[in-house]
């Protein structure tokens, strides 16, 4: 019997559910030294003053470590998807039958104004990969934050006690992966109207080391790590996870307005849904809305576009943008169509994404003087989030009617979380 207890006991304790780490959770360890603090941002600095840093450290918690898993989050969110309608075209031919019109298989994730057709449909499924390298345009391994001593008296910061005048660095070196595979498919409900739904699966790591140093204003100093037998000015942490599954999942809605034979003009309605896990970076959390106006030709093997529209967020974290993107596709010869696009968002209005004001300590010099320093919460700087993406990619067709799809793109203007580079691979198949 007492062995059946054990055991029952053992199992019930297996079948507890246990608390698993999130991503964005994982983030913030990055910013946890010491041990047996339980603030979201654990800066221990010994026994008396271990609690002076933790303002600074919890309004860095709530701006600068939100403001980089926002970022990533993010990203996992604005993951290009294939465009809606791709490959053949199929028009009425000059003797009233529906046939496949001669053209290139279209860009690789711009939009052209022509739909596949009434009855036709478009499977396909693309594999992105991204290693992120640069947060607005600062390499991901040189992240930078300080900070600053709470106030402990009447006089401004730095003058009630030598002490105020201490600095916490840290220095984050962060490595940020994302896989994505995509699966879309397109239906023609008329000759003039398509509507496609695009299903992301995310996988997102991190994987990351902190480096907090005591930058001390006199020495000594009653701040460091560790204890009072031990005491150390620097401390180090690190951080590790990834996560899987659905992204946010996508419905486009598309209406052929005109076609004037060399040149089409179309509107398309895309919602992004909030399917994603946000504290999982695998997608934004919130529902958003774009809707564009799209133009192109057909000149022989030549097919420009153009695309404008407008992005509607609802996120706290991510301001509206307009959309702007431009580019060609051109038939080669045979079956293969070359694709070059420029992809931008350009932010309305300051960003969401914000950061802790710059502190100014107010230092003592002997008896009658001081002397102010300013103090920034970290090497980020405030900018808009606006976005230009170079894409170029080749689209490989088969007789059969599957497509295969090679792209790269390079960021030209780094806002947000950026790649130096991210490579698609596809297949799609029309019918």
């Amino acid at each position: 019997m007492p062995r059946f207890r054990t055991s029952l006991a053992v199992l019930t304790i297996a079948a507890m559910p246990l608390h698993a780490q999130t991503m964005r959770e994982r983030v913030i360890g990055l910013f946890k030294f010491g041990s047996g603090c339980d603030n979201p941002v654990c800066l221990s600095v010994g026994s008396a003053h271990k609690a002076h840093f933790n303002p600074a450290a919890q309004a860095g918690q709530a701006n600068l470590i939100d403001f980089m898993s926002d970022a990533i989050a993010a990203s996992a969110s604005n993951i290009p998807i294939s465009a809606a309608s791709s490959g053949a075209i199929w028009a009425t031919s000059s003797s009233g039958l529906f046939v496949r019109t001669q053209t290139s298989a279209g860009p690789v994730f711009a939009e052209r104004a022509q739909t596949i057709g009434k009855g036709r449909v478009l499977f396909g499924a693309n594999f992105s990969s991204y290693s992120f390298q640069s947060l607005r345009g600062v390499p991901l391994n040189s992240l930078e934050f300080n900070f600053t001593h709470q106030l402990v008296g009447p006089k401004p910061l730095g003058q009630n006690a030598d002490y105020e005048n201490d600095v916490i660095a840290v220095r984050t070196n962060l490595a940020v992966q994302l896989l994505a595979a995509t699966a879309f498919a397109t239906y023609g409900v008329t000759r003039d109207i398509d509507v496609s739904v695009a299903v992301p699966f995310v996988h997102t790591s991190i994987d990351g080391t902190s480096l907090a140093t005591v930058m001390p204003f006199t020495n000594p100093t009653p701040h460091y790590f560790g204890s009072a037998t031990n005491p150390s000015l620097t401390a180090s942490t690190g951080s590790q996870g990834s996560a899987s599954g659905i992204g946010d999942v996508a419905i486009r809605l598309k209406a052929l307005l005109a076609d004037q034979g060399k040149v089409s003009f179309a509107l398309l309605a895309d919602a992004r849904l909030a399917t994603g896990n946000a504290d999982n970076f695998l997608g934004g959390g919130k529902t958003s809305f774009r809707g564009q106006a799209i133009a192109s030709g057909r000149y022989g093997n030549f097919s420009p576009h153009i695309n404008l529209g407008y992005w509607l967020r609802s996120s706290a974290t991510e301001s509206d943008a307009f959309l702007a993107t431009g580019g060609f596709d051109q038939l080669l010869g045979g079956r293969v169509t070359f694709a070059a696009d420029f992809i931008s968002q350009w932010q309305v209005g300051a960003s969401k994404l914000v950061q802790p004001d710059p502190v100014v300590l107010v230092t003592p010099i002997g008896a009658s003087y001081v002397s102010d320093r300013t103090i920034y919460p970290s090497n980020i700087p405030v900018q808009r989030d606006n976005q230009v993406l170079g894409t170029m990619g080749f689209k490989f067709s088969t007789p059969s009617g599957l497509t295969m799809v090679t792209n790269a793109i390079i960021p030209m203007l780094r806002g947000g979380l950026q790649p130096n580079i991210a490579v698609t691979f596809g297949l799609e198949y029309t019918f």
